[in-house]
């Protein structure tokens, strides 16, 4: 096989990008527009025009950040939402009402909220992902996953012990946001998630090359010069800031991550994050679209969304795993 430069092997994914970039953009005029007529007009993009840019941001936020998340770790089968960020946002969401009281449940769905939300999760993930990979035992991939389901297990018997003791109409409200919907969208924090996650990527824009030396490995990045604790810390931070959001903005979905950038990588057989991040970025907003037109239109409503990502991100998780291990 030729080597080729490395402008050569860029030209080959160049296809790659307008195919991706067309059928986003006629998945999202299919959502949009399919069985609007002159009387429903008005409603009808009222509602579906905030669901599409919520699919592009969570899209965009997952996959950029599981890629990135899976460079740090030097491993193509763990992304944050894996290692118990979706229960450490349910234990968050559930301590914030638990403490307050139903008197802060009209400010639950503001932008103020959102933040305090963010910065919050983003605090305590940084801190849980650096326990998990500091030390020899960081590249251990089983003893990180252990540490990871330890994690969730942990966040999520504190979470039941505290709703039972909540009032049950307070666990009314809490429970529609502690499951993923993108057909209860709020308005409200679009602007502020998009900001938020826009922030990230041009913070993260500036690592790429970085990104690119390392997976070559530690040794080797910081062999070419690549201040690796400094890289990791502002990476892992990134990370946290992009789950986070996607999280509060629609709430857990576990398994989408590794559905994206695995779609991605085999679309995008290359090491370069220049083409990988925007690649799956791509991906996230592609699928994403074309499964809610999957369950609105053609299943009616009668399976969510993230019941059917969940599913089978699991089993393709589970598959990974079990390859590892053969191999």
């Amino acid at each position: 096989m030729p080597d080729l430069s490395g402008h050569e092997r860029g030209r080959r994914f160049l296809p790659v990008f307008p195919t991706l970039c067309l059928l986003a953009a006629v998945l999202a005029l299919v959502y949009l527009f399919q069985g609007i007529t002159a009387e429903t007009w008005d409603y009808s993009l009222h509602r579906r025009v905030p669901i599409v840019i919520a699919l592009a941001l969570v899209g965009t936020a997952v996959g950029v950040s599981s890629v990135v998340f899976q460079t740090i770790t030097a491993n193509y089968i763990l992304t944050p939402s894996v290692m118990g960020l979706d229960n450490l946002y349910v234990f968050l969401q559930t301590l914030v009402l638990c403490l307050a009281g139903g008197s802060q449940l009209a400010v639950m769905h503001s932008p103020l909220y959102f933040m305090m939300s963010l910065l919050l999760m983003v605090f305590v993930s940084t801190g849980i992902f650096f326990y998990m990979f500091r030390g020899q035992n960081g590249g251990n991939v089983y003893f990180v996953v252990l540490v990871g389901m330890i994690f969730g297990v942990a966040f999520g018997g504190l979470s039941n012990f505290m709703q039972v003791l909540i009032d049950p109409s307070e666990f009314a409200v809490l429970e529609g946001r502690l499951f993923a919907s993108f057909n209860r969208v709020n308005e409200e924090l679009l602007l502020a998630a998009f900001l938020v996650i826009l922030a990230a990527l041009a913070c993260l824009a500036f690592d790429l090359r970085n990104l690119d030396a390392l997976t070559l490995g530690r040794s080797a990045a910081i062999a070419l010069g690549v201040n690796y604790k400094w890289l990791v810390l502002r990476s892992l931070v990134i990370v946290a800031l992009l789950s986070s959001a996607s999280t509060v903005l629609v709430g857990p979905v576990t398994f989408l991550g590794i559905l994206i950038v695995s779609i991605a990588r085999a679309l995008l057989p290359t090491y370069r994050h220049a083409a990988l991040l925007p690649g799956a970025a791509l991906v996230g907003m592609c699928s994403l679209t074309f499964g809610m037109l999957f369950t609105e239109r053609w299943l009616n409503f009668s399976v969510p969304l993230s019941v059917i990502v969940n599913f089978a991100g699991g089993i393709y998780f589970i598959y990974l795993i079990m390859r590892i291990k053969r191999i």
